[in-house]
């Protein structure tokens, strides 16, 4: 199975993937401190707390990787169904379930380790400029730290597996469309901002949608054991 993970990563050339992450957390961090500067110059502060930073951080990271995912899934499996040049690896001497298991868990990996990676350099970026450039008048300590990152496992774990769902939609048409802006619905309603509370915040919600991912991963892979992928 890592074999066949290597090779779909070596097929798709992961730098170029790593580098769009990279400018994300760029555009992350960015977004962040115009919003903390604009609001000084009217002067009432945007953040008062670490915590209350740290936490829109961390849903803009996730719905920035659900949709990234999408991407993924478009890249390793829709568009390979779509030209059907799937059907060129399905002739090797490797069962095709073991195949989409190796795709599902390169975008699984990838969107996890974006997340949690990425948290880590915006938080970073953002206590080093804080030294500086007053972005939060708060001290960044070691409890809140703790706390961010048991929060922050939790999410990413959550986050892969929400990224899976966009897949069933994609599947249904092979559409490349269809599977981002399922993404993009999907995270508009997962973290749309209501009285400074959004859906992913529930525990229940984000279960909810992970144990769907799952689904949607099961469906996919049981799919291609039965479907005639020429037809």
């Amino acid at each position: 199975m890592l074999k066949l993970m290597q090779l779909e990563l070596k097929k798709f050339h992961l730098a170029g993937y790593i580098r769009s992450a990279l400018i994300a957390n760029a555009c992350i961090l960015g977004l962040i401190c115009l919003m903390t500067l604009d609001s000084q110059n009217e002067g009432v502060p945007e953040f008062t707390r670490y915590t209350q930073l740290l936490d829109l951080m961390d849903i803009l990271v996730r719905a920035t990787f659900i949709i990234f995912a999408s991407v993924l899934l478009c890249r390793f499996i829709v568009d390979e169904f779509k030209s059907k040049s799937i059907t060129i690896l399905f002739m090797y001497p490797i069962h095709r379930k073991k195949l989409m298991i190796a795709k599902l868990l390169v975008v699984l990996l990838f969107t996890f380790l974006s997340i949690i990676i990425s948290e880590i350099i915006i938080t970073a970026a953002i206590h080093l400029l804080n030294q500086f450039v007053v972005i939060v008048p708060d001290q960044l300590t070691l409890a809140v730290l703790g706390q961010q990152s048991v929060r922050t496992l939790m999410n990413a774990v959550a986050a892969s597996f929400m990224g899976l769902v966009p897949l069933y939609m994609g599947m249904r048409k092979y559409s490349v469309p269809t599977t981002i802006v399922t993404s993009i619905l999907i995270v508009a309603l997962l973290f749309s901002n209501n009285n400074s509370a959004t859906l992913s915040s529930f525990a229940l919600v984000q279960i909810g949608f992970s144990v769907l991912g799952m689904l949607v991963a099961y469906a996919a892979i049981r799919r291609i054991e039965y479907k005639d992928i020429t037809s």
